[in-house]
């Protein structure tokens, strides 16, 4: 398809869906503009409507239709949200200014492919024979909060049901990074994204094949019982209402947080900060855990509200890297944390996980991180760290591999350029 005829299909798709062009109530940023200005209109008003915590809702998310779009009414978050929404999400193939040349796209075979690429063509399998037909990913619309369509280098979004805070925002502006980094080499596509934690494309319910393909559907995580599509999750892009930076700027942070004291010099006990608020049975479990004489655990609650106000001194990711030992907790569902707590360098706890995000699934046990038992949790706290402790030259080459960065070898590379790979990597798959 010429250039000109991808922006006139792209048009007329947009007009079909009742996305106009409306007139800017406030300058346009440019397309490589930070979302800086739009962070700091998010973080001084939403994170007060809703409750959330660091990867979990603390109440579900609202799924109401999305309000009819009037960009001139409305607080400034939300007239941004619209803007966004109805003009901004567009990306030329050939653009004025200066872009990061990405690699081309090779027809070698399956085999040359990334080791990583195994995981895209597992979440693919269950359309490979029938494919995807557009009647299937119309049934996948009932289940997801927007729909993305990239046409000739533009894209275009159709919202359906409104996310909680700046998720959709900033999932969009994913999906416009790809669309710079790889200039002319994202091919058009057409997917259907849900929004909410927990996946429900249940595999159970298409193994015989008596109800046709499944509905494709992208989402944030998966289970191993779940055909969902995992996606990278907003925060790679921020997360204002906690105070999270974009991963290429947090990284750069909790690394160098983590290098102010060396790994023989941090406290020789296990560490967990969260919200244990968040109906699961692990994080209350976790509570009982808080006794660094007894089980060589600190348990800590995290307090968002109170956070916010105090201005999130005491929730800074960089100063949370002091300890030999850091425990990961699913909460609601999967959580975004455990990209920062793999960042620390210390040795990741990991307890009996049962979601999946994009990376975590190339994650080995005893050598990315140290598995713990959910079945009498405390005492297997207790056997990491003292086992750790009583052996710190193999503790220490753990943790060196399981940190996360520019040294992550063997799995998708979470720093600033990774994040990016990963996604172009599935779009290109389909």
């Amino acid at each position: 398809m010429s250039q000109k005829a991808s922006e006139i299909a792209g048009k007329e798709w947009a007009c079909r869906r009742g996305i106009t062009q409306p007139k800017p109530a406030f300058p346009a940023p440019s397309f490589h503009t930070s979302l800086s200005w739009l962070s700091s209109l998010s973080q001084s008003s939403s994170y007060l409507r809703t409750k959330t915590v660091v990867g979990h809702n603390l109440e579900p998310t609202p799924w109401h239709l999305f309000p009819p779009k009037d960009v001139n009414e409305g607080p400034r978050y939300a007239r941004a949200s619209k803007i966004i929404q109805c003009s901004y999400l567009t990306c030329l193939r050939r653009s004025s200014y200066a872009v990061e040349q990405g690699p081309s796209r090779s027809s070698s075979p399956t085999s040359t492919c990334p080791s990583f690429f195994h995981w895209i063509h597992h979440d693919l399998e269950p359309w490979s024979r029938s494919r995807i037909s557009f009647s299937t990913l119309m049934e996948a619309r009932q289940l997801a909060a927007f729909r993305v369509v990239i046409v000739g280098g533009r894209l275009y979004v159709d919202f359906y049901y409104d996310c909680v805070q700046s998720r959709a925002m900033f999932t969009i502006w994913g999906f416009l990074q790809l669309l710079k980094r790889y200039p002319g080499l994202v091919p058009d596509v057409d997917l259907m994204f849900d929004c909410m934690d927990k996946p429900v494309v249940n595999k159970t319910e298409y193994e015989l094949g008596t109800k046709g393909p499944p509905p494709p559907l992208f989402r944030y995580c998966t289970t191993s019982g779940h055909l969902d599509i995992p996606f990278p999750d907003w925060s790679f892009w921020g997360w204002p209402e906690v105070n999270i930076r974009p991963w290429v700027e947090e990284f750069k942070s909790i690394k160098q947080g983590s290098q102010d004291v060396i790994w023989r010099r941090k406290w020789p006990r296990a560490y967990w900060k969260g919200n244990p608020d968040v109906q699961s049975p692990i994080r209350t479990e976790l509570l009982n855990c808080n006794d660094s004489r007894k089980w060589g655990a600190e348990i800590l609650r995290q307090n968002w509200f109170e956070e916010a106000k105090g201005g999130f001194e005491q929730s800074k990711l960089s100063k949370q890297c002091n300890h030999r030992y850091k425990i990961y907790a699913e909460g609601y569902a999967w959580s975004v944390s455990l990209k920062y707590i793999l960042s620390c360098g210390s040795l990741s706890l990991i307890i009996s996980p049962q979601y999946e995000d994009f990376f975590s699934r190339g994650l080995v046990p005893k050598e990315n991180y140290w598995p713990v038992s959910d079945i009498d949790l405390c005492r297997s706290i207790k056997f990491a760290v003292d086992w750790g402790n009583a052996n710190p030259s193999q503790d220490l080459t753990t943790g060196k591999k399981i940190g996360v960065g520019h040294e992550a070898g063997g799995l998708y590379y979470l720093d600033d350029e990774g994040s990016t790979v990963a996604l172009q990597t599935s779009l290109t798959t389909i």
